[in-house]
């Protein structure tokens, strides 16, 4: 039988928000047996994408932190998704050192290195979800 996912949710709107994000995601992480290291590096995806939702939006959005572990093996996913104003150009918000706010522009592509997986969809007028996740090795 299959167990039930790990589940957690943390709304952000502020800085404060984040800091709970990115501590609740590496306990997660640690909780499904991941090492110290990849548990960090989860919770610096989540800091990044959570900053971005203090810093891009007008109301924040949704960290979703998912764990599920299976025989032997686990998985954490993390969903970032707001009603922001969205990104008009995705690819070049995926570049190195692009940024809209004069910070480094290392957020996003960061998280998609940090990650095993990263997906990101985005509508003007709409808002923003982003989709990544780290297997245990």
């Amino acid at each position: 039988m299959k167990p039930e996912p790990d589940r957690l949710d943390v709304r952000v709107t502020s800085e404060m928000d984040v800091v709970e994000a990115r501590q609740k995601a590496r306990l997660l992480a640690l909780r499904h047996g991941f090492g110290t290291v990849r548990a960090h590096g989860i919770a610096t995806a989540v800091s990044e994408l959570g900053m971005n939702l203090v810093l891009h939006t007008a109301r924040g959005g949704l960290i979703h932190l998912t764990a599920q572990g299976e025989a032997g093996a686990a998985v954490v996913e993390v969903v970032a998704e707001d009603e922001g104003p969205g990104i008009p150009d995705i690819a070049l918000a995926m570049q190195d050192g692009y940024s809209t706010r004069g910070g480094l522009g290392c957020g996003l592509p960061g998280t998609r290195r940090l990650m095993d997986e990263f997906a990101i969809t985005s509508e003007v007028g709409r808002g923003t979800r982003i989709v990544c996740a780290m297997r245990r090795p």
